[in-house]
């Protein structure tokens, strides 16, 4: 007996708990919808209930069924709206976001074909092919032309924009003279102008944003030149600066060169003297007297030392010869 009270007292419980739950859910549906239509009178409703308290709560009037299920059929609808608006954002927004991939799709082929170009035309293309650096001429012409290229596609932009904003303002300027002299357009044409009016806003922002994009490219492509202008000129720089030590190097090598041919042009003169007291001293049949063999003694001393020293000369510089030869050759003027 005591277990059938106590399954009867369970089921009762399970049922008032799905009653407590159906009611929560009323109410919230209940104070969503005074939320929407008469927030102030809700607003009454909790400053009422926190002074008169539980007092207060036992004499409301309790809805109807058929008031609830107007207030359930109204939130239903409202909750419809709600889903449609947001279907409609949300569509909106991927149709932006696609656009948006679109566009950086496109930038990002821009960039790899820009990308593709200079390395064709300017790191190989422009490369100097004894020093193995670029050409900055090349390279400045290179950034020019990209610059006014990007000037060209702004500027046509420009006139389009303008064309655009002037054709909104036609528009506009139609609608405002239609409703000024009283005429009632259809809710056909009406929809048709919001339509055109909607794609001119479209197609104005997106030239807006390509305009704004092609004004970042220019600026950054501004910064590129002229750090290869500033790259130019110390190159110019430093290329008159080799000018001038090559100039003093070639002056110094003919000074070199005529001291290395005068050097020879003695040796061989004491050369030929030299075989000539040497012819002379073996053709010489009588022996010389002892002052005349000490003299001849020490003149052939001298010329020998003169003979080794003119040697070192020669030597040295050919040596300096040799080195400047490297030099020039390293300058990339031989």
């Amino acid at each position: 007996m005591a277990e059938g009270l106590d399954d009867t007292q369970e089921q009762e419980l399970e049922e008032l708990l799905r009653f407590n739950e159906t009611l929560v859910r009323e109410n919230e549906l209940f104070e969503s919808h005074l939320q929407r239509t008469a927030p102030a009178l809700l607003a009454d409703d909790d400053e009422k209930g926190k002074r008169k308290g539980a007092a207060k709560r036992s004499q409301m009037t309790l809805l109807t069924p058929e008031q609830k299920y107007d207030i359930a059929v109204q939130e239903m609808d409202e909750l419809r709206e709600e889903i449609a608006l947001t279907k409609r954002n949300s569509e909106q927004l991927l149709d932006t976001l696609r656009a948006r991939m679109e566009e950086c799709d496109v930038r990002i082929a821009e960039i790899k074909k820009d990308a593709y170009e200079f390395k064709r035309d300017i790191v190989t293309g422009a490369e100097n092919f004894r020093t193995g650096k670029t050409i900055a001429e090349k390279a400045v012409r290179y950034m020019e032309e990209k610059l006014n290229a990007k000037a060209a596609i702004a500027e046509k932009l420009r006139l389009k924009n303008a064309t655009l904003k002037s054709q909104y303002q036609k528009v506009e300027g139609q609608l405002q003279q239609k409703e000024d002299m009283g005429e009632v357009l259809h809710v056909i044409d009406f929809d048709q102008l919001k339509i055109e009016n909607q794609q001119y806003l479209e197609k104005i922002e997106e030239r807006n944003n390509e305009l704004l994009r092609l004004k970042l490219t220019t600026g950054n492509t501004v910064q590129v030149l002229n750090t290869l202008k500033h790259k130019l000129n110390n190159l110019t720089t430093e290329s008159e600066l080799l000018k001038r030590e090559t100039t003093a190097r070639k002056e110094s090598l003919a000074k070199i060169s005529e001291e290395i041919t005068r050097v020879e042009q003695e040796k061989e003169q004491a050369a030929r003297l030299d075989r000539k007291l040497r012819r002379e001293e073996n053709t010489e049949s009588n022996m010389p007297q002892v002052l005349e063999y000490v003299q001849q003694k020490a003149e052939a001393f001298v010329l020998e030392s003169q003979l080794n020293a003119w040697k070192r000369k020669v030597g040295i510089a050919e040596m300096e010869n040799r080195r400047l030869q490297s030099l020039a050759r390293k300058a990339g003027l031989r």
